[in-house]
């Protein structure tokens, strides 16, 4: 699952590969809005963790990750 995570008055995005269903995502995203910890922490793939304060939260994008595409073909 990718997850995109565009901060406030910064031009580039936060690209993540998440092992979680996309309503698990959205409840951790809920939460910590909703918490007064006010800090989204997630875990990627390689066991990174990303912590974004909420206050600089712009958006979170979550889709399910499509195989690429390798050539010409369509």
């Amino acid at each position: 699952m990718e997850v995109k995570i565009g901060v406030r008055q910064v031009g580039r995005e936060l690209v993540l590969e998440i092992d979680q269903t996309a309503e698990a995502v959205a409840a951790q995203v809920g939460e910590a809005v909703k918490s007064g910890s006010g800090v989204l922490t997630l875990a990627d793939e390689k066991g990174r963790q990303v912590l974004v304060p909420i206050e600089a939260l712009a958006y979170v994008e979550i889709a399910a990750t499509s195989p690429r595409r390798v050539g010409f073909g369509g």
